[in-house]
């Protein structure tokens, strides 16, 4: 079959049509870009415009990726560490070297300590999202594996409520992207106005929702609502912004859901048909009037009423959910209440309202049933599984806390090796109180990390470093939502190789093979492609490489038409079949089955006297446009942009506490301290302080106790551990209190 994705120029150079995973990490947003090869290396990115969702566009993060691939920093070859840990003492070795190693001591753990000593902590760079799964289930045997954030505050807290309540995949909004023709095609029926709750997709493209369709349907008419603490670009944009106190935001979709209701402004039909449990939720919300939602929110009562009025009778007008939901202790409540919004205004699997993927993921499925390739008993020994059965049943991991719990106390037994996929959780990215983890993970006997760049957390534990590469260097395929709610399937193609990088696939099928090989009976990522692809969709991974993207066909109102159902009627898959305002699981597991509001553990309200103490409300994580997490802080454009670690204050309060713009300063709490640069600004409320997270400094000192300075700006230390919600999920990244004070630089 002809290359249609690879064209050789008269130049010398050749030029390889691709998607991105994005720009090295990053969630799977698919961008398309043209990568130019010259003299085997990587000279110029430009965007794609025979994309059908990216359209030519791209973010500076994949313009600068010449920069990424070619640093001369970057770890290209398998090396063991030679000297301790800590010290950056390290030897090149050939990957089989590497492999000997390995598998040598996971044998020795698996025989004398059992399989379950073994831990694989996953990142969300590359795709490690869809393969650190099966490298702990099916490669190296283990039941434990672990994403690092407290109450897996990401993403995951947004799925599980989904399948609880609506018993389907991942929920988007509806922008057209199942559609050649996008927004002309006949089908689709424009948003009349988009709810952008706890969210910038401008900078995150969130899980294969490309931000700049936001402004491609406001420039037809689309108007945005903005719900957060923080005025960004698109709020000053928006018709309407509801700035709330941090951590707040149940009670404001209570509020709205209450002037919903007794208003009457929701879709009887829907509700009548297809929902469970209206008249208990309508029961709930009465304790929810304007008046104290805004007492609680600091929204104006008026503003509550005429969003709410809005979203009765403008359709469509879709929500779209951000880390707001996740990172939130009462985020189940929160994620519960806005589906229950949309729901009940009749904004469900419509056009231009929400999409809905189908109960079984398309292609990222696999993932998951690896784990039936182990034994039940081994299964069952899973950290955390029992305790937390609301995330244990939607999610394969263990549970983040349970697992520093088990590494500092031993117990229900010993943790010894571990293997870090692309994830750097010291730094401030997602671990809760990281100088806990770093003192806990210091007992793994063996690790083994795999990344792009040497980090803080490789260089603190890893004893062999296996190299990764970007996806301009592998065959892959990007798959929107991880297969939850598939919009469209992108080919990576293979454009170039730096040294001797092995993809995450590459990684799970040579060690699966030398310790499973029963179970992975392909010998190349293509062959595996190919299976993966054929089943589901009838076409080869080359086919996919020569179409570029394949959208696949997308029916609204599936519950109509039995497409939701694994037995084939109508319906939601849920307890019920319908849509459950009033949680029969929730119920079962000991949980209030309708949404509540609950107070922020340490907040000017559940706290006043710590308040007066630390008088600000803090909130982090918010993304920019040139660094994904961790990642990118060493790449010269980038780092030019974003040189430093920016906090945001109100100039009232960096006033009154001597700060000017460009100062460096202190926040402070009770659990610990992060130095930032001020950026004073009025888009802030004068009570509540933001910052970034994910900084370290590759420039500075690499051996303990520095590890790149990976202390200094480490906003997660501010962060409490196992402040988690009742069933498990949530974390207060996004409420905390603080004090600020300015220092030296």
């Amino acid at each position: 079959m002809e290359k249609q994705w690879k064209k050789y120029n008269q130049d010398g150079t050749y030029t390889v049509r691709t998607c991105g995973w994005s720009p090295p990490g990053d969630h799977p947003v698919g961008c398309g870009m043209k990568l130019h090869i010259k003299d085997g290396k990587l000279v110029k990115v430009e965007g794609d415009p025979e994309h059908p969702i990216s359209q030519g566009r791209l973010c500076v993060r994949c313009l600068t990726l010449p920069e990424y691939v070619h640093h001369p920093q970057r770890i290209i070859y398998p090396m063991k560490r030679v000297g301790k840990r800590g010290e950056d003492k390290w030897q090149r070795i050939s990957w089989d070297e590497a492999w000997d190693i390995i598998v040598e001591k996971i044998n020795y753990f698996k025989d004398n300590y059992g399989a379950e000593s073994i831990v694989v902590f996953g990142g969300t760079g590359r795709e490690a999202c869809l393969y650190y799964y099966p490298l702990g289930f099916s490669s190296i045997g283990t039941p434990n594996v672990c994403y690092a954030l407290s109450g897996w505050s990401c993403y995951g807290p947004r799925c599980s409520i989904t399948d609880y309540i609506l018993g389907a995949g991942y929920p988007e909004i509806d922008f057209a992207g199942y559609y050649p023709d996008r927004y002309d095609n006949p089908n689709y029926t424009l948003p009349k106005y988009i709810v952008l709750w706890g969210k910038n997709p401008l900078m995150s493209n969130p899980d294969g929702f490309y931000g700049h369709s936001l402004i491609d349907m406001m420039k037809r008419g689309t108007k945005i609502i903005c719900v957060d603490p923080r005025i960004h670009w698109l709020a000053t944009r928006a018709e309407h912004v509801l700035q709330l106190r941090p951590g707040t935001d149940t009670a404001l979709a209570l509020g709205i859901l209450n002037v919903l209701i007794n208003e009457e402004l929701y879709d009887k039909d829907f509700v009548e048909n297809w929902c469970y449990g209206f008249e208990e939720l309508k029961e709930r919300v009465q304790e929810y009037p304007p008046e104290k939602v805004s007492e609680i929110t600091w929204v104006p009562k008026e503003k509550i009423i005429e969003v709410a009025r809005i979203l009765g009778t403008c359709h469509p007008a879709p929500i779209q959910w951000g880390l707001a939901v996740d990172e939130n202790p009462n985020g189940v409540q929160l994620g519960h209440a806005i589906l229950s919004i949309i729901a009940i205004t009749g904004n469900l699997d419509v056009p231009g309202g929400i999409t809905l993927g189908p109960p079984a993921a398309l292609l990222g499925k696999w993932r998951m049933e690896t784990r039936s390739q182990m034994p039940e008993e081994l299964w069952e020994k899973r950290i955390g599984a029992k305790e937390w059965p609301a995330l244990s049943t939607a999610m394969a991991t263990t549970h983040p806390d349970e697992t520093l719990d088990t590494l500092e106390t031993g117990k229900p037994y010993k943790l010894r090796m571990g293997w870090f996929n692309s994830s750097n959780f010291i730094s401030p990215t997602c671990s809760a109180q990281p100088d806990r983890w770093y003192r806990a993970l210091q007992q793994l006997e063996f690790c083994v990390v795999q990344d792009t760049f040497m980090t803080p957390t490789a260089m603190a534990f890893g004893d062999i470093f296996l190299p990764l590469p970007t996806f301009a260097e592998h065959d892959g395929v990007v798959i929107t939502h991880f297969g939850r709610n598939a919009i469209f399937l992108g080919a990576m193609n293979k454009a170039f190789e730096v040294g001797e990088c092995k993809s995450d696939i590459e990684v799970c099928i040579e060690l699966g093979k030398r310790l499973h090989p029963e179970h992975w009976p392909w010998n190349t990522a293509e062959e595996f492609f190919d299976d993966q692809l054929k089943p589901e969709l009838g076409i080869s991974f080359d086919d996919l490489r020569n179409m570029g993207v394949y959208q696949p066909k997308y029916e609204y109102k599936k519950y109509e038409k039995g497409l939701l159902r694994f037995d084939g009627e109508p319906g939601f898959n849920t307890v019920t079949g319908k849509v459950e305002l009033c949680s029969t699981l929730f119920e079962s597991w000991g949980e209030d089955p309708l949404p509540y509001f609950q107070e922020p553990h340490y907040s000017p309200v559940s706290t006043p006297e710590l308040f007066s103490e630390y008088p600000f409300v803090l909130t982090t994580g918010a993304r920019t446009f040139t660094s994904f997490h961790s990642e990118h802080r060493q790449v010269p454009t980038l780092r030019e942009i974003t040189p430093d670690p920016i906090m945001e204050i109100h100039p009232d309060s960096a006033a009154s506490l001597g700060i000017k713009d460009g100062d460096w300063v202190c926040m402070e709490n009770m659990y610990g301290k992060a130095k930032m640069k001020a950026h004073v600004t009025p888009t802030i409320h004068p009570k509540v302080v933001h910052a970034q997270h994910g900084w370290w400094f590759p420039e500075k000192e690499a051996e303990e106790p520095s590890l790149y300075g990976v202390w200094e700006s480490n906003i997660n230390t501010l962060i409490p551990h196992k402040h988690i919600g009742k069933l498990g999920f949530g974390a207060p990244f996004k409420s905390l209190i603080c004090k600020v004070y300015k220092v030296e630089e």
